[in-house]
């Protein structure tokens, strides 16, 4: 297994709609291992084929407490939602920012796993937030683009100084990007 390197907004190739796994081969089992091995490091509990700059419809996601309940998710889809509600969201893609997004409370779900089973099931919560989450990146989509146009910028200008401040070695101890 092998850690990815993460996509940081606002690298255009976060913008990329992903095109369907056409088939469950070895090479998409060992990107799915090394998302996994990827999102834990980071740490995180979910994570898109787009934000390793891989466009493939491909997820990874474990919401558990101790991070042993790994979920495989390949082409997935969202088929009815319910409800709304509000949570605060992080992403592997967008370092350190943390807001309020609104999302569907409970979502019907459909996708492949990596035995090629399709599987359909109701999600919420954590996990529902987290598929939603996933998915939008597959459709080259961010969370903040759910935020408004003054603090996406802020964002973005916060993110881009803390990138040139790396390349620029003004943060030694900093991990690359």
């Amino acid at each position: 297994m092998a850690q990815l390197t993460i996509l940081h907004f606002p690298d255009p190739r976060l913008r990329t709609r992903a095109r369907p796994v056409a088939a469950i081969t070895g090479d998409i089992q060992q990107l799915a291992a090394d998302m996994l091995e990827t999102m834990y490091a980071a740490p995180g509990i979910g994570l898109a084929a787009t934000q390793v700059g891989v466009d493939q419809r491909l997820m990874v996601v474990d919401v558990s407490e101790k991070g042993s309940e790994p979920r495989v998710f390949i082409n997935p889809e969202i088929l009815a939602r319910e409800g709304h509600e509000t949570m605060q969201e992080g992403c592997l893609s967008v370092p350190g920012v943390f807001e309020e997004v609104e999302r569907a409370e409970r979502i019907r779900v459909r996708s492949l796993n990596l035995e090629g089973r399709l599987a359909e099931f109701d999600a919420d919560g954590l996990l529902a937030v987290c598929i939603q989450h996933e998915i939008d990146h597959l459709d080259g989509k961010l969370f903040v683009d759910y935020l408004s146009e003054l603090k996406r910028r802020r964002i973005r200008k916060r993110l881009e100084k803390e990138q040139r401040e790396v390349r620029d070695g003004q943060h030694a101890s900093a991990p690359a990007i």
